[in-house]
């Protein structure tokens, strides 16, 4: 009975090819860019059976319009045509099964239409003895979210936890997906672990449980991105606390920041004692594994684990992996080669307002340190500004702050105006653009209205032997207060002594710069912190002589060199 359907299965599945052959669309497997695979003995390895590959699957969310959603799977049998079908539309694809580049596992790949309706289709891929579909699936826009601990803090961890859960189930077009944490010596063709299946959002798919699923930060984007867009958004969460930006990133990425092979040592909390991670092993089981799927955009939270390594190589491994991974998606499939990019600049950890390394300065690399995003070397970059969110008596410890929604709300403004060329009034926190010195007041000018809520955070290198940054023993950071403002300017006291050259200013300089939302500089109408900075006055590109008084511009549009405390 079973051979006599087999056979049945197949005549019909010639008859649907020979019918249709017209509306045929076919994509080849380019072995270069496509799906790389293990260099496996072909020996060892049995092919894999006819499939979709693993992250495609009920419920899931595939890449709408203007991009082409891309397919793919496996076939042991090498040379055979593939039929795909989607529901409600006319087109019927095909596919040659190919041999992988490992010799062993046949690999079909298809590339759709671009979809733009929200309704639910089906998917269905025949091969000449079965078939296997893909049931509920819905076309949105897909994002990838990715980083350290505090991209994996869940949702039941967060502030509101029982309200965010409550209201999860009137989402049913977010969906979800979270990946295992696994390592691999080499980029993976395939994800090795799956922890959470493509799932429609309810309590249990974002309240899961702690540490697990699913990602607080991720869940409050998407959830926002839907209320502001109204149509399907699909969220894979691929995190692993604890974790340096060089376990994230390809050899080939950290070859040009000059980081050849390395192990690093990782957070005890997570690995264990004198545990260490390799270059690249989290990019290659947890993130080129998906290189084929077609993505809108990434968010990223991390940076905590580089404090201490490659702190001050972060200014090129950051930007160079954000790089790398629009290359590697691109050129896999149908994602935009400048796909959108946000990232959580880091928020406070320790309630110590001495500690001005570490944090500070990652925070300055996280912007390839210019001190805001996008910028030249970073485009289509957007970001949200975390440093006022302290929770110094997080259960979780205070790295682990449970504010994820302000977090959020941020990272939504910023990404409407980034990633989706929206019209939004206020995106950024204030930079200021100009500062006047004189021998009585220094003054910083902003483009927008601002609010002041505190005197403090603002530090002046004074001098007494000239040079252009703050890093000699005859040059210091010392803190001054604002004595005065308006509604687009701040005056700070002029603390240096006579004799001593002001040689740059710098902002929320600390590792925990401020209590909760209390620094100094918010903007007026969504109330965003400006964002941490220091500024020299060697890097100003025009200057302008008054009376006791000297102009000079501030215009964010060069890497500005963090310096020593």
């Amino acid at each position: 009975m079973t051979m006599l359907l087999n056979i049945l299965v197949f005549y019909a599945c010639l008859l649907l090819v020979i019918s249709v052959e017209q509306n045929v669309v076919q994509m080849s497997f380019n072995p270069e860019y496509n799906v790389v695979l293990e260099k496996n003995d072909p020996g060892t390895v049995a092919p894999k059976p006819f499939t979709f590959a693993s992250y495609y699957g009920n419920n899931m969310v595939l890449q709408r319009a203007p991009y082409h959603a891309v397919i793919w799977g496996y076939s042991p049998n090498i040379g055979e045509r593939i039929i795909i079908r989607v529901s409600d539309t006319e087109q019927i694809y095909k596919a040659i099964v190919e041999k992988g580049p490992d010799g062993v596992n046949g690999i079909w790949k298809v590339k759709l239409n671009p979809e733009n309706r929200t309704i639910p289709f089906v998917i269905t891929a025949i091969s000449s003895t079965a078939s296997r579909s893909l049931a509920n699936v819905l076309f949105g826009d897909v994002w990838l979210c990715s980083g350290q601990s505090n991209m994996q803090f869940t949702v039941n961890q967060t502030y509101n936890a029982t309200q965010i859960v409550d209201e999860a189930s009137q989402y049913t077009s977010v969906r979800l997906f979270t990946v295992a944490e696994t390592q691999s010596s080499y980029p993976a063709y395939d994800l090795i672990e799956i922890q959470q299946p493509w799932s429609m959002a309810n309590k249990e798919s974002v309240g899961f449980a702690p540490w697990k699923y699913f990602s607080s930060v991720c869940w409050l984007f998407g959830k926002s991105l839907y209320d502001k867009k109204q149509y399907p958004i699909g969220l894979i969460a691929t995190d692993w606390g604890g974790t340096p930006v060089e376990a994230w990133s390809s050899v080939e990425a950290l070859n040009k920041c000059g980081l050849l092979a390395g192990q690093y040592p990782v957070e005890e909390e997570w690995f264990g004692v004198g545990a260490t991670m390799s270059n690249s092993v989290l990019w290659n089981a947890m993130v080129h594994p998906m290189i084929n799927m077609t993505i809108y955009g990434a968010i990223w939270y991390q940076g905590e684990a580089n404090e201490v390594v490659n702190v001050n190589k972060y200014n090129c491994t950051f930007p160079t992996m954000i790089d790398d991974w629009r290359l590697r998606f691109s050129q896999a499939g149908d994602t935009n080669p400048l796909f959108p990019f946000g990232f959580v600049q880091l928020a406070a950890n320790r309630l110590d307002p001495s500690i001005s390394t570490g944090f500070p300065d990652i925070r300055w690399h996280q912007t390839a340190d210019y001190g805001l995003v996008p910028n030249k070397r970073m485009p289509n970059v957007f970001m949200s500004v975390a440093m006022d969110l302290p929770d110094f008596f997080s259960p979780d410890g205070s790295i682990h702050p449970r504010d994820k929604q302000d977090v959020a709300i941020r990272l939504v403004l910023s990404g409407l105006a980034v990633a989706y060329n929206e019209t939004v009034p206020e995106w950024q926190g204030p930079l200021p653009n100009q500062v006047s010195l004189s021998p009585t007041e220094i003054t910083l000018d902003f483009s927008a209205q601002i609010e002041v809520r505190t005197v403090e955070g603002f530090e002046i290198c004074c001098s007494v032997g000239g040079g252009n940054e703050c890093t000699s023993s005859k040059s210091w950071w010392l803190p001054t207060p604002i004595v005065s403002n308006t509604t687009k300017s701040i005056n700070l006291y002029p603390i240096c002594a006579t004799g001593e050259n002001i040689l740059g200013i710098r902002y929320s300089w600390r590792e925990s710069p401020c209590q909760f939302k209390k620094c100094a500089v918010y903007s007026t109408v969504a109330e965003l912190p400006g964002p941490p900075f220091i500024w020299y006055k060697s890097s100003s590109s025009s200057k302008q002589e008054k009376p006791l008084q000297v102009v000079y511009s501030m215009l964010w549009d060069k890497p500005q060199l963090n310096s020593l405390p």
